[in-house]
């Protein structure tokens, strides 16, 4: 049985696939700056040691559900770069209000790049402790988020 969500639309697509969770605040540049620095990835695996719900797990295609990004000014640069280099998330699903720094990345990345990330925020504190990380996930356009339970 599903559980379904509404948040607002940042960026969406109807889509489904697995998500990955952190709970707490996803700092982009650890996160994804090993893997964008090497020759012709095929995959983001998280890089930042401060989170172990995300360290060393494969990111790409995934849904990414968090509170937020946190970290430093080029937490948006880096997404936009993990969208063109194709091994960004495909979704990232936000229990908060998304920050300034992944809504920008996010936009950049739909507006210059060649892929873009979907992006709902708005889930609540619910959707977070409710979704795991291998559970299957549906977005509508308009903001729904089902997690299959």
């Amino acid at each position: 049985m599903a559980k379904e969500f509404k948040g607002r639309v940042v960026l969406a697509e109807d889509w489904s696939g697995e998500a990955i969770v952190s709970t707490v605040g996803v700092n982009t540049l650890a996160t994804f700056q090993k893997s964008a620095m090497k020759n012709n990835p095929k995959e983001a695996l998280c890089g930042d040691q401060n989170n172990p719900e995300l360290y060393g797990r494969n990111l790409t295609g995934k849904a990414l559900c968090l509170p937020q990004t946190i970290g430093s000014t080029t937490g948006g640069m880096v997404l936009q770069t993990a969208c063109d280099m194709g091994i960004a998330p495909a979704a990232m699903l936000f229990s908060e209000h998304i920050d300034s720094l992944a809504a920008a990345g996010i936009i950049l990345a739909a507006v210059w790049g060649k892929n873009q990330i979907i992006a709902i925020d708005c889930l609540g504190e619910e959707f977070l402790a409710y979704v795991k990380s291998g559970m299957r996930v549906q977005i509508d356009k308009d903001g729904t988020v089902r997690v299959e339970g």
